[in-house]
């Protein structure tokens, strides 16, 4: 049966201050050892983070939902601090089985979830995947900037990526010059001026101690496959109440599929970041707790 263990001999867990009442817990799953977050109490909500993201991603969240939810903000295998073996499934699917895995081992009977990025694709397969089996324990979904068909962006460069060509590049030259970490965390920006001042060195942990960028790599190497996954899973979710949030100058997942993604759903809302790139929950983490806040609060007037 898998087991939950708090990691005491962790002496600091990136992004996080012990003082704000977060705990650091580890959970064997079949596929390995997932690391998590937990904070506040109240309804569940289970936070998947994007590509290169981990847990640290939802430090400045994590505070703001305490109040009004029991929070998990997962590494996921191979991910963070979460370490991965080498054959392990890195398909979406694959992925948002794992999550419902960890829902399963906790005995979380009914939950809220919020995908981001690479980690919104997987929200949708997790909702596809209850949809598919009846399984109602998903209220509602919560997806910023998710990979979805209609974003152009990434279509072309991952297949490239995730090449024996362009893997063997990238790990010759993106995986071992730490100098190049500034510019691609400042594309993830829409205004640089905001970068939190321990977003760079958060970000390199988990390439320098659970090799995260190969991770990476192996997922790319699905991205196609994953995308019409998607596609397909789409039609199912149709009935879950969503919340998208997107900033307008996301370089990642374009802005301008959003609408389409919205029309996929009869019961969505879209929330739009003026000026702002791939991360809201840390390029304005205020206005996007604010407004989080309120849609798992039923609060209309935000």
């Amino acid at each position: 049966m898998p087991a939950e263990t708090q990691h005491p001999e962790e002496k600091c867990i990136p992004g996080v201050d012990r003082n704000a009442l977060i705990e650091e817990r580890w959970l064997d799953l079949p596929d390995g050892r997932i690391r998590y977050l937990k904070s506040g109490s109240g309804p569940a909500l289970i936070l998947i983070h994007g590509l290169m993201g981990y847990s640290f991603s939802w430090r400045f969240t994590l505070p703001a939902l305490a109040p009004h939810a029991t929070v998990y903000a997962i590494d996921n295998l191979g991910a963070g601090l979460a370490p991965a073996h080498d054959g392990m499934d890195c398909t979406v699917r694959a992925t948002a089985e794992r999550v419902l895995q960890f829902a399963d081992a906790l005995g979380i009977k009914d939950f809220d979830l919020l995908g981001t990025s690479h980690g919104g694709g997987v929200a949708i397969m997790v909702a596809a995947i209850c949809a598919e089996r009846k399984d109602s324990r998903l209220r509602r979904l919560v997806l910023v900037a998710p990979v979805n068909p209609w974003s152009a962006h990434g279509k072309r460069l991952a297949p490239f990526v995730g090449s024996a060509f362009g893997s063997m590049l990238f790990r010759n030259t993106i995986e071992r010059w730490r100098s190049l970490d500034y510019l691609w965390l400042r594309r993830m920006f829409g205004d640089g001026s905001r970068i939190p001042p321990d977003s760079l060195e958060g970000y390199r942990i988990p390439a320098l101690k659970n090799h995260a960028l190969r991770h990476a790599l192996r997922i790319v190497r699905n991205w196609t496959a994953d995308l019409a996954a998607l596609e397909a899973a789409l039609p199912k979710i149709r009935d879950y109440p969503t919340l998208l949030i997107w900033g307008t100058r996301d370089r990642a997942v374009d802005f301008r599929s959003a609408e389409s993604l919205r029309r996929n759903f009869r019961n969505a809302r879209l929330l739009v970041f003026e000026g702002v790139g791939h991360l809201p929950y840390e390029e304005a983490p205020e206005d996007f707790n604010r407004v989080l806040v309120a849609f798992l609060t039923g609060d209309k007037g935000n």
